[in-house]
């Protein structure tokens, strides 16, 4: 019985992630705060953690490395701390709000096509100590940055 259901959801799963593709843009959520470089912020008080939009990765292609900072480096906003190399091309990560970093995902190490499956989440590249909160006022909400790529996307 629960291999059926395990069967049923991973088949609904792949339906869906399909159905995603399927709609010519990229998964954009509306919690986080998007830079026009494509880097993603999620702010929680004081901390943030940053990593690189579903639509950066899928310009991209497959990532097969990506160089991360130090802990305890400062990151400021509009400057690169690190990179994403795919089998396309290296790319710098901007980082979309100033501070110290307090994490990286360790797993990228391993598995640094997770920032293409789960950009979001699992893909995830920084957490950060905010320096000036008041920086994502200049970064743009889910609607701005849809339309943002899509313009950019016109163009090319």
């Amino acid at each position: 019985m629960a291999s059926s259901r395990l069967f049923w959801a991973s088949r609904a799963a792949s339906y869906l992630k399909i159905s995603v593709f399927h709609r010519g843009f990229s998964t954009v959520l509306k919690d986080l705060k998007y830079a026009d470089t494509h880097e993603w912020v999620k702010i929680d008080g004081a901390s943030a953690i940053v990593g690189i939009t579903d639509h950066a990765q899928d310009h991209l292609g497959d990532v097969v490395y990506v160089e991360l900072p130090e802990v305890g480096a400062a990151v400021t906003q509009g400057s690169s701390f690190g990179a994403v190399e795919s089998v396309k091309a290296t790319s710098d990560i901007i980082s979309p709000i100033s501070g110290k970093v307090v994490g990286v995902n360790e797993e990228l190490n391993n598995s640094p096509g997770l920032v293409n499956s789960s950009p979001y989440e699992d893909g995830w590249i920084i957490k950060v100590e905010v320096s000036d909160a008041n920086e994502a006022k200049t970064l743009m909400g889910a609607d701005d940055y849809s339309k943002f790529c899509e313009e950019e996307d016109a163009k090319h």
